[in-house]
């Protein structure tokens, strides 16, 4: 950063674990190189913090701040306005602090449509398999069927998301073209089948990142075609066990959460300065971390 003074503006990060965040050197580059006076920063903030969090966003006047696990949707009753992504996805990753109103956003189902046809492959017709509704595979979720994904099969736990993940299926089944069910993930042979079938397969939990980078939620490589596009939201480690299956099955198209995070925070970012992330400078900013 060339230079902080008592103009400045803070931008925040607010989950836990989150110290691995590569958003700081994201948001920091992109700033420097816009020549805009705002910081970034992240902070470990639990969810039995969340609320002396927010107000610090008001307190300190700062001009908003990312959200993640386990933040997503515990945030919004701390908000005072939502956006319709954040309204239909029910979970929040970006705040933005109008003179203190504070709005909700969610960007990550934008970030993975990006990525995906940066990448080279359109959910436009196509059909998925999702691992997880949580933060980040509800906003995947209903973006690729509001982008014109044919069909979506989610499994999920049956936990305590499972009656938030039917409200999703039933959301994209109402108001899209796009057809979706719901499966427990403990049913193995309903999973197996679904890849057979599958024209994308996304995991979007937090299997493959620590402390569970020896874990994956697919272990036979058998259960993966070759055309299979599969994307694993974790992007730290770079190359998940479910991507070293995957890879090792003979599959082409494999990708880490990074593409994901960097276009997401491109979409936060505009938000926040009105001005479009140099995404070129961010990853070669981000490639360069990595080495070192």
């Amino acid at each position: 950063m060339t230079r902080i003074d008592g103009h400045t503006y803070l931008i925040g990060l607010m989950a836990y674990p989150i110290r691995h965040s590569m958003s700081p050197t994201m948001h920091n580059t992109a700033f420097e190189a816009l020549n805009l006076n705002f910081v970034y920063l992240a902070f470990d903030v639990p969810a039995e913090k969340l609320k002396d969090g927010v107000a610090a966003i008001r307190t300190l006047d700062m001009r908003g701040s990312n959200v993640s696990m386990p933040n997503k949707q515990a945030i919004i009753p701390y908000l005072d306005k939502l956006d319709i992504s954040a309204e239909l996805n029910q979970a929040v990753n970006t705040v933005v602090n109008d003179n203190g109103v504070l709005t909700g956003y969610t960007t990550d189902g934008v970030g993975f449509v990006t990525d995906l046809k940066k990448k080279g492959h359109e959910v436009a017709g196509k059909k998925m398999v999702l691992i997880g509704a949580g933060g980040a595979g509800t906003p995947i979720a209903t973006q690729s069927a509001l982008d014109g994904l044919s069909e979506i099969r989610i499994f999920n736990r049956h936990d305590g998301r499972f009656d938030h993940a039917q409200e999703t299926v039933d959301i994209i089944n109402e108001k899209t073209n796009c057809q979706a069910s719901l499966t427990d993930l403990a049913d193995q042979a309903a999973l197996k089948e679904a890849l057979a079938w599958a024209d994308i397969f996304c995991d979007a939990t937090g299997v493959g990142m620590k402390p569970l980078e020896d874990q994956s939620l697919v272990e036979d490589p058998t259960w993966f075609k070759k055309d299979l596009v599969v994307y694993d939201t974790v992007y730290a480690p770079r190359e998940t066990k479910l991507m070293a299956i995957a890879k090792n099955a003979g599959v082409d198209n494999v990708y880490n959460g990074l593409g994901m995070m960097i276009e997401q925070g491109a979409a936060a970012f505009k938000l926040w300065t009105g001005q479009d992330m140099p995404i070129d400078l961010v990853q070669a900013a981000i490639e360069e971390k990595d080495q070192q």
